[in-house]
């Protein structure tokens, strides 16, 4: 894996000043294949500000050795954290957005490491939210003329029928939870949320948006003006998905044991 630098110019540094810093989460379970240096880095020097935490999740190929040199290139943009073991997308997720708060972030986001959704789309999702509004800002892969959306027609079939059923636990009109670009404002609510471990290793966006949009522990949810879906201009389905039948079967067993627990809670 070859990484490279440029230099943050000094209109880069000004405009940085001027608008909020995104701290952006990427998950990482064996990438040392698909992880591309020169793309996260030419991602921080767009004009919009933003910092990435890695977080290797137990890997056992050369990963953490690849974050661990993309992140000397730029060691006050890039933080990389270390689980010891392997303990799921959920885990890494958490824990480096707990992270990313406890360093004060007011936005956090997360997105995976095959950078399926490009960077230009998270610069522009950036932009919504530093505009207000907003509390959660999802990512959405609606198939539009006009729009790029790269996608097996399996994968999309299979992800409309896990969409129904994720906005039926949710009891939301929600069209894709399982994109993997979403940002969200540092809320008490959001600090709330992260504190107990999810319970599924591959759902944990519906658990999550679960958690924010229901009051927990005398603490209100997130009202649903406070939360947009935005339509995607690109998106490609990047071969490698970690995903596999056994665990896309447990997945579904997930969704229904938290549409359970959403109506005795």
């Amino acid at each position: 894996m070859g990484v490279g630098s440029t230099p943050m110019t000094a209109d880069h540094a000004k405009r940085a000043n001027q608008a909020e810093q995104v701290a952006w989460i990427v998950p990482c379970f064996e990438e040392a294949a698909r992880i591309d240096g020169h793309a996260f880095l030419a991602f921080l020097d767009e004009d919009a500000p933003a910092s990435l935490i890695f977080v290797d999740d137990g890997s056992r190929d050369q990963t953490l050795a690849c974050l661990r040199a993309i992140a000397e290139q730029r060691p006050a943009q890039i933080e990389v954290i270390s689980l010891p073991e392997n303990q799921g997308k959920a885990e890494a997720v958490r824990q480096g957005m707990l992270r990313a708060l406890s360093h004060d972030a007011k936005i956090v986001g997360y997105v995976d490491a095959d950078l399926a959704t490009p960077p230009r789309e998270l610069h522009r999702l950036a932009g919504i939210v530093r505009a207000g509004g907003y509390d959660i800002l999802m990512g959405s892969r609606v198939q539009l003329l006009g729009r790029a959306i790269e996608r097996k027609h399996a994968r999309h079939y299979l992800g409309r029928v896990f969409a129904t059923c994720a906005s039926l636990s949710l009891g939301l009109a929600v069209y894709d939870t399982q994109c993997g670009a979403k940002l969200f404002r540092h809320t008490e609510a959001l600090t709330t949320a992260l504190e107990q471990p999810f319970a599924s290793r591959w759902v944990f966006d519906v658990e999550l948006l679960a958690r924010l949009v229901h009051p927990r522990a005398g603490i209100a949810g997130i009202a649903l003006e406070r939360i947009r879906e935005e339509p995607l201009l690109s998106w490609t389905d990047v071969p490698g998905s970690k995903l596999r039948s056994a665990a896309a079967l447990r997945s579904g067993l997930d969704l229904l044991r938290i549409g359970v627990k959403l109506r005795l809670f």
